[in-house]
């Protein structure tokens, strides 16, 4: 029997119901049951009521499904997918930041830890992160851990003080996109969908700045032929052209997230048959963190 076949055989016997980001490896987003963007994934964990999440991404979007829905087992096939970004920040280092802004509300990129999750007021991803800091009342907000997330909130909010901790915070594939990329898609007619996780220049020359899930409405109603360029990690442009197959999308071949494409078949299969690596979270962490988690949830109902 074939991988694939064994896993979807494996997925109705145990009732487990399987999720991807949009930068999983294409034969694992063709098996996965809902496959998108930090918010839609996380909103989609909250409501499955199978018995088993299947969690195909990195930790701290694994480390979410669990807090949002803690009587579900929830799985990570490889237990060291990780963020690089998530762990460029520490609980420390929030705690020092509020010390110094002891006024200012923390709002967290939902790429950070469980533990640092705890220690935040709300958390946000790229796809409402405007909106979650346009919520709040307050002039000063601390937000982590990506800086080039926080510029862009800062851009379409002049009137508050975004602070970044840490200052240079950033995702290693997003970061090594330059101005240069957007002046070749522009010489081969494409538009271009830059993700806020981006550097201000870039985002400053693009034609839309959107998360992942930004991307696929972004295409929608679009007519066939129709050119981009995406500034994203290259696996997006699996997930368009699998939804648009009548539009052309283009993608760096060398931005890949090593972390993302830790998870194969093999892993998926031997995570169903065995049930391992459980995700397991604190339950002080989880209950303060889902508190933050759910406080983005509600706005924009």
């Amino acid at each position: 029997m074939r991988l694939d076949e064994r896993i979807r055989e494996l997925k109705v016997q145990k009732k487990a119901i399987i999720l991807a980001h949009n930068y999983q490896r294409p034969e694992i987003q063709d098996l996965a049951d809902f496959v998108g963007d930090s918010l839609e994934l996380a909103k989609n964990a909250r409501n499955a009521t199978a018995p088993l999440i299947v969690f195909c991404g990195v930790l701290f979007m694994a480390e979410t499904a669990k807090i949002l829905n803690p009587d579900r087992k929830v799985l990570i096939p490889v237990r060291d997918a990780a963020c690089p970004l998530a762990d460029q920040l520490t609980p420390g280092m929030l705690l020092e930041a509020k010390r110094a802004h002891p006024t200012a509300p923390v709002v967290l990129y939902i790429n950070s830890t469980a533990a640092c999750k705890a220690l935040a007021d709300i958390i946000c991803t790229s796809a409402n992160a405007v909106e979650v800091v346009r919520s709040l009342p307050d002039r000063q907000v601390i937000v982590g851990p990506d800086a080039n997330l926080a510029a862009y909130i800062q851009s379409r909010l002049p009137e508050k003080e975004i602070i970044p901790i840490p200052p240079a915070g950033h995702c290693y594939v997003h970061e090594c996109f330059t101005r240069d990329d957007v002046l070749v898609a522009r010489e081969r007619g494409d538009r271009v969908l830059c993700h806020p996780e981006c550097r201000p220049e870039v985002q400053a020359e693009a034609d839309i700045v959107v998360s992942t899930g930004g991307m696929v409405k972004a295409l929608r109603g679009h007519p066939p032929g129709s050119r981009w360029t995406i500034l994203t990690e290259r696996e997006m442009a699996f997930r368009l052209k699998t939804l648009y197959p009548d539009q052309v999308v283009h993608a760096r071949e060398d931005a890949v997230c090593r972390d993302m494409k830790k998870i194969t078949l093999p892993d998926l299969l031997r995570s169903l048959e065995k049930e391992q690596y459980e995700v397991i979270v604190p339950a002080e962490i989880m209950e303060k963190a889902r508190r933050a988690i759910e406080r983005m949830l509600v706005i924009g109902r």
